[in-house]
């Protein structure tokens, strides 16, 4: 595996030194902390602008039932616009709506919003009052207002709720391992269980006493066990509440040399981290030593590249589909369409689509054709596979199979590009660096498809899969979307 990870792939630039080799465990990272909480507060700011340009244009319009003719009536309005998108973003930043470090209810957040857009309008009023103003419409402030206060509260409520599903759709949570075992971590860890909307989904506790026996089923190990938890848990971050200093310290270097978030309880490491944030996790207040690092605007782009491909790809190709879907139905019995189940990121099962390129009970039959298997290690593949029907063996030549899975994309279960999702039997098989591959969603086409498609070693697989979820950028993405369509005119699938 060592020799094979070694070589990087052609589409992948050389390796930079990593955070944890270029830093000394012990000391704070301020800037990547700060810089991710300002990214998050970027954010906000942005959408709620957006709401209040939104709000401001639909309210124009309605007033002018479109009949806008006059170049003073827009640009005045444009010019309030601007003002009052000003004002109301000063006024959340100064209810604190924008600060990671303020913990609220749905109702205390709420009431902040109608206060901070309240007094945002009520100083707009003010200033046209005093100006004597009058080219521009009392109706368009005061749609503009409701509006704003709807478009913005309500989104603040759809991803409060969003964030309740956390644990169940495997996305948008964050798994946290609590260091400790002691009252403070069993307050949070039923604090966390009751509060699903906060996003934080705790996997259980990693006892600081090295050498007490642990019984307790949800003590998943000691500080030393993080590594191989972290990684078969799927951890993003953990929240030590220990007092045992030389644990935490050990915790720390630990989750830091994973790559893991790490917060701390402050109360009890008072003096530990100066200088270090203080951000809520609900009602306990936590110092954020490090903040793993994750690309937001990247993978927003990642994620409108995949819904406006597939969207097109499935409007475009619907006649194709359907004469494939007929050929199918056509050359033998059988379903249209063949679903399995396979694992996608962090462990989140889904029903996977193809084009049924095999007879109806091709599982039933995998089993006597063991002995033929191609592929070394955890893969199946057979070159001339007699499961296969005449329909298929064309579709597979030319990955028309698999444009069911645009649908996967579109529902966020898959991306374009990513490592192919296992079967749950395969991933039973991996070893726990292996798990690493699952980090990203699983991709209809990846590194491994375009550069080592007919290579039978499973070290390659992982070790191209790997490569791609550890230097992945949005310009590696389209460089493989392109090779791939190089490889599917080839036809060099089987």
């Amino acid at each position: 595996m060592a020799s094979v990870g070694a070589k990087l792939s052609p589409l992948i630039p050389p390796p930079e030194p990593s955070a944890a080799e270029s830093s000394a465990a012990a000391t704070v990272d301020d800037h990547a902390v700060g810089s991710a909480l300002f990214a998050r507060r970027a954010i906000l700011v942005f959408i709620d602008l957006a709401c209040i340009w939104g709000a401001a244009l639909l309210a124009i319009v309605i007033r002018f039932q479109l009949r806008i003719r006059d170049h003073w009536t827009l640009e005045t309005h444009a010019a309030f616009l601007v003002l009052y998108s000003a004002l109301i973003v000063l006024s959340c930043n100064a209810h604190r709506l924008y600060a990671a470090s303020v913990f609220r209810t749905g109702r205390q957040e709420s009431l902040a919003i109608v206060r901070a857009i309240g007094f945002a309008s009520i100083v707009l009023a003010t200033f046209i009052y005093i100006t004597g103003s009058k080219m521009i419409s009392r109706f368009v402030i005061a749609l503009t207002m409701v509006l704003s206060l709807l478009a913005i509260g309500g989104l603040r409520y759809l991803r409060r709720r969003k964030a309740e599903n956390a644990a169940a759709d495997g996305f948008t949570c964050r798994n946290v391992l609590i260091v400790g075992t002691g009252l403070t971590a069993q307050a949070l860890r039923q604090y966390l269980d009751d509060h699903r909307w906060l996003g934080y989904v705790p996997a259980g506790f990693i006892a600081a006493d090295l050498d007490a026996p642990h019984p307790d089923a949800e003590v998943l190990g000691d500080v030393r066990d993080i590594p191989a938890v972290s990684r078969s848990r799927f951890i993003d971050e953990i929240i030590v509440t220990t007092a045992n200093r030389n644990a935490a310290k050990t915790a720390i270097t630990e989750a830091r040399a994973c790559g893991l978030g790490v917060r701390v309880i402050p109360d009890l490491y008072d003096g530990l981290a100066w200088g270090a944030p203080v951000e809520y996790v609900g009602q306990f207040p936590t110092i954020c030593l490090s903040q793993k690092q994750i690309p937001a605007f990247a993978l927003m782009l990642k994620r409108a590249l995949d819904v406006t491909a597939a969207a097109a790809g499935l409007l475009l190709l619907t006649p194709l589909l359907a004469a494939v879907a007929l050929a199918v139905r056509l050359d033998s019995p059988g379903p249209v369409f063949y679903t399995s189940d396979r694992v996608g990121r962090k462990g989140r099962v889904f029903g996977c689509h193809k084009f049924r390129t095999m007879v109806a009970n091709a599982d039933d039959l995998r089993a006597r054709l063991q002995h033929l298997n191609e592929r070394d290690g955890v893969l199946f593949k057979i070159s001339n596979d007699p499961r296969i029907t005449r329909v298929g063996r064309f579709l597979r030549k030319y990955s028309l199979d698999e444009l069911p899975q645009l649908w996967n994309v579109i529902r966020g279960d898959m991306s374009l590009v990513g490592p192919r999702p296992p079967l749950a039997a395969e991933v039973k098989q991996y070893e726990i660096d292996h798990l690493r591959r699952l980090d990203v969603l699983p991709g209809i086409t990846g590194l491994w498809q375009v550069e080592a498609r007919t290579n039978p070693s499973f070290a390659s697989y992982i070790a191209l899969d790997l490569e791609y979820v550890e230097r992945w950028n949005v310009l590696l993405d389209l460089r493989i979307l392109l090779k791939t369509a190089a490889v599917v005119v080839a036809g060099t699938g089987n």
